[in-house]
């Protein structure tokens, strides 16, 4: 277990709950008042980063429910440990990190996090934001009638093929119902140059929602120059819109993005 740095996020201002779902527990930080939005880490976990887009979703007038999937919660991303995390996740049993490998059996329980964060924050329903690893567990999740917003920020999966989707086609097809019927519509985000979002897997969401996919693009050379060493060693590309690569200025491009998300939860959540 990594030694604490000064650069570390204890996440003091979440409340951290141990909620079984599923059969199985899960650790959940918890902040704020409102509608429930379920912020997804992405690799290699709750960083600070992560925590910071959180904290401005709370701010906006919701409760984050921020549960914790891999790596240490609140821990600034090495390269060296973020390659551990990540090499885990890879060969586990509860996410689906390759090509035919269908959807990720940990959505099961991100929907079931999302019924009872509806049951305990109330409003319309709930809003689901993902992130790269986590990045189309937010598409999945609308197959709980409570998800009434889903942010596909970055996906990453299935590593090996830039054009796939994670998710099986049964799966696929009642999203494509869902979406339909319940006249919801999907936000998406990306660098133009990101290798492991690439254009091609933005082109099979479009084919997958039509018009209610609402993908949207920036360009690589805006992104944050120094992200954190895990990004910058490994990552090694413009990724993540709204965490890592977000440059924290009035005006930019990112901290837009960042605000774009707000206002669709907004307009979702709190009409």
């Amino acid at each position: 277990m990594p030694q604490p740095t000064a650069r570390d996020d204890d996440l003091a201002d979440f409340t951290r709950r141990v909620i079984p779902l599923e059969g199985a527990d899960l650790v959940v930080h918890v902040a704020g008042a409102g509608p429930a939005v379920v912020v997804m880490p992405e690799m290699p976990g709750i960083s600070p980063d992560v925590a910071r887009f959180a904290r401005w979703v709370r701010d906006a007038g919701f409760t984050v429910w921020l549960p914790s999937l891999f790596g240490v919660d609140g821990a600034w991303p090495t390269a060296g440990t973020g390659e551990q995390v990540m090499r885990r996740a890879c060969v586990s049993t509860e996410f689906r990190a390759f090509a035919g490998g269908g959807t990720s059996p940990i959505v099961d329980r991100l929907r079931a996090l999302a019924r009872l964060a509806h049951e305990e924050s109330g409003g319309p329903g709930v809003g689901a934001v993902g992130m790269c690893f986590t990045g189309n567990f937010a598409l999945t999740m609308t197959l709980e009638p409570s998800v009434v917003a889903a942010v596909v920020n970055h996906p990453s999966l299935p590593l090996d093929d830039p054009a796939g989707l994670e998710i099986s086609p049964e799966d696929a097809d009642a999203v494509r119902r869902r979406v339909e019927r319940d006249d919801l519509d999907v936000l998406g985000y990306r660098f133009d140059t990101d290798r492991w979002c690439t254009a091609a897997r933005f082109a099979a969401y479009e084919a997958l929602l039509g018009p209610r996919w609402d993908g949207r693009v920036l360009p690589g050379e805006v992104a944050n120059p120094d992200p954190p060493p895990f990004f910058r060693d490994l990552v090694g590309t413009p990724h993540s819109v709204v965490t890592a690569h977000l440059v924290d200025e009035a005006g930019h491009p990112t901290l837009q993005a960042r605000d774009e998300i707000i206002a669709y939860l907004t307009r979702r959540l709190l009409p």
